[in-house]
């Protein structure tokens, strides 16, 4: 009886390692092969001359470990342990899978490590929109060499980060971000300029600053966190938290400019559910909407936005403009 006792549970154990085993294998092929044909795809629009871009955009927060987490401090040290260098991985394939096909960010050594270790050793085939992360000047020396770096890297399309443009216009350096623009140009990728404040886009608007796309955020304030009229005295803030103070004025403005627009802050920062806030920005007039996702929200998120700009067709005012 224990001889047989223990064949039974030496076979059981044998099938449950191999069961295990090729689970495993399986696993980590499909986190390994990125590049086959999505699940599920999802609409893509163009940006520049030929960038096919997906409507919903991935986030660089799991690379780049900035969270907008209000006063709720831990955040950060959670979302920098959970991300470790294999979920990061994990996370762009998963992406991938659902037809997430490109994602933004800010020029990090880690991510843009990470972003081309997808790429090479593993055949991901995420693009890249990157901002620079150096502060222009009259020069634009050390602003230009960072750009030419970045393209050559691998990024796809660049864009001047919306703190930095919102800074330049309230100091009167709109000229600042025509140079940058014009540095982009040079290196024959599609090229934008991110705000948070709406004045940015009208001063590029004025001035005729040839980029492709804006990266302007947008949402509305019916949540619980919002703030109170007189909290609004900047263009945004993180305490209280909020990024776009006159969603009204965004959509109207919008609705005149031919340029891509990309949608950001869409969830003000997770204030607002993914089912709300998605069809309200494509509704609103957004081409795209810029998602910051860890990988169990990906699938979900991604069967949400098909249903969004499905529904978002019949009442969008402003003609798609990517």
């Amino acid at each position: 009886m224990s001889q047989e006792v223990n064949r039974r549970e030496f076979i059981k154990d044998s099938l449950l390692a191999a069961t295990a085993g090729a689970l495993a294998t399986g696993a980590a092929a499909r986190a390994q092969s990125p590049a086959a044909q999505p699940a599920q795809s999802l609409p893509t629009g163009r940006i520049g001359a030929d960038m096919q871009v997906s409507r919903v955009i991935l986030g660089g927060n799991l690379v780049n470990l900035f969270t907008h987490s209000r006063d709720l401090n831990y955040v950060h040290d959670l979302a920098a342990q959970y991300h470790t260098d294999d979920r990061i991985f994990q996370t762009l394939a998963v992406a991938e899978e659902h037809g997430i096909n490109t994602m933004s960010l800010s020029n990090r050594e880690r991510a843009m490590g990470l972003l081309k270790r997808h790429r090479s050793e593993r055949g991901g085939k995420m693009q890249w929109i990157v901002c620079p992360i150096t502060k222009p000047d009259d020069s634009m020396t050390k602003y230009r060499e960072e750009v030419e770096r970045l393209v050559g890297d691998g990024a796809d399309a660049v864009y001047m980060h919306g703190g930095m443009s919102d800074s330049l216009l309230a100091t009167g350096r709109v000229d600042l971000i025509a140079k940058a623009v014009e540095i982009f140009k040079l290196q024959n990728v599609p090229c934008g300029v991110g705000a948070h404040d709406l004045g940015v886009v009208e001063a590029c608007e004025k001035a005729g600053i040839p980029n492709d796309f804006y990266i302007k955020t947008f949402h509305h304030l019916d949540y619980p966190t919002a703030p109170r009229p007189e909290d609004m005295k900047k263009a945004c803030t993180e305490v209280p938290g909020y990024w776009c103070k006159d969603w009204k004025a965004v959509a109207e403005r919008m609705k005149s400019v031919k340029k891509t627009w990309i949608a950001f802050k869409v969830l003000a920062a997770g204030a607002i559910p993914p089912k709300k806030a998605f069809q309200w920005a494509f509704e609103g007039g957004g081409d795209h909407i810029l998602v910051g996702m860890f990988d169990w929200q990906i699938a979900e998120d991604a069967a949400l936005a098909r249903e969004s700009i499905e529904k978002a067709k019949a009442k969008r005012q402003r003609p798609w403009c990517s």
